[in-house]
């Protein structure tokens, strides 16, 4: 299990170190001046070249790139531009609302997936999984911002359950916070659902007809036992890669969303900071994002060992 994960944390940050450079690459070439557009467009030339001074900017590409990549090893990932705070405290406000909602989200998939995809397997064929497979082809086909607006106007315009945007903060109240945060969570977790319960349903059908499982049943287990006791856990292997691919999503996937309720958290942090050139905020946030979605992967891979002990052998 040790040499497993060596080997993964080497893949990991050959992985950060890879996507460092497309990230500062892709953003450097973006045309646009940071300094033109905070002074605007009838600044003079020597005070548009003392601010990029101050910013940095006039210095090389490689310097400012192993300059990034030195603070962020250190915890530093710079000061913003516009806002002259420091990116890592930007970061951190808004991490406590996309985090959160993230694994709101991701629970609400798991709760409804799980459930549905074990019950559409074990009665295959039947009226319920008909009816499982169709409500998951209409949740996955349906746009997740379009149904975050009908649960806006159904919900907080119609009903006046919930709010229709905003956050009122985690100082005002735990409930009254992860109120504000229910409809968007609806809305993220819809897709995720759908897809998760087919994977679910297909996974545990394809482990069903294995040699194994037919063995169990021909000992004089029942198909709930046989499912239960062994089939389960051998299906998990695609199911886990899906929630780790899922809450990626859900972390680095959540701007639309984010700007249909209004909600201040990296999405909306990463948009705004776009439409400023605020390249450093840019830079930083979705490197966040990537090493999140990384370490997401990384904890899969282990999980994957865990779930099947031959892929330990393996290494």
């Amino acid at each position: 299990m040790l040499r497993y994960t060596l080997k993964r944390l080497l893949s990991l940050i050959l992985s950060l170190l890879v996507a460092s450079l497309v990230i500062f690459a892709a953003i450097e070439v973006v045309p646009g001046d940071p300094a033109q557009y905070m002074l605007g467009i009838n600044a003079q030339e020597d005070t548009l070249n003392a601010l990029r001074e101050q910013l940095g900017l006039n210095q090389s590409v490689v310097s400012r790139y192993f300059s990034w990549v030195a603070g962020m090893v250190q915890g530093d990932f710079g000061v913003s531009y516009t806002y002259r705070t420091p990116v890592r405290d930007m970061v951190a406000e808004r991490l406590w609302i996309s985090l959160p909602l993230a694994l709101y989200a991701l629970a609400l998939a798991i709760l409804v997936a799980f459930p549905a995809g074990i019950l559409a397997a074990r009665k295959r064929g039947s009226f319920l999984d008909s009816t499982v497979m169709g409500v998951t082809q209409l949740g996955v086909a349906i746009p997740n911002f379009w149904f975050a607006m009908l649960m806006v106007l159904l919900f907080a315009v119609s009903l006046r359950w919930f709010s229709a945007g905003g956050f009122p903060g985690w100082d005002n109240g735990f409930w009254l916070a992860m109120k504000a945060l229910t409809l968007p969570a609806i809305a993220l977790s819809l897709q995720q659902a759908s897809i998760l319960t087919r994977v679910m349903r297909s996974s545990l059908l394809d482990t069903l007809s294995e040699d194994f499982v037919r063995t169990a049943r021909a000992k004089g287990l029942s198909t709930g036992q046989a499912l239960w006791r062994h089939a389960l856990r051998n299906a998990m292997i695609p199911v886990l890669t899906i929630i780790g691919m899922q809450f990626s999503f859900l972390i680095a996937g959540g701007i639309v969303i984010e700007n249909v309720f209004f909600l201040p958290g990296l999405g909306r942090l990463i948009f705004q900071s776009i439409s400023q050139r605020d390249l450093i905020v840019v830079e930083s946030v979705v490197m966040i994002l990537v090493f999140a979605v990384i370490m997401v992967n990384f904890a899969v891979d282990l999980a994957y060992a865990f779930v099947d002990p031959r892929l330990r052998r393996r290494a």
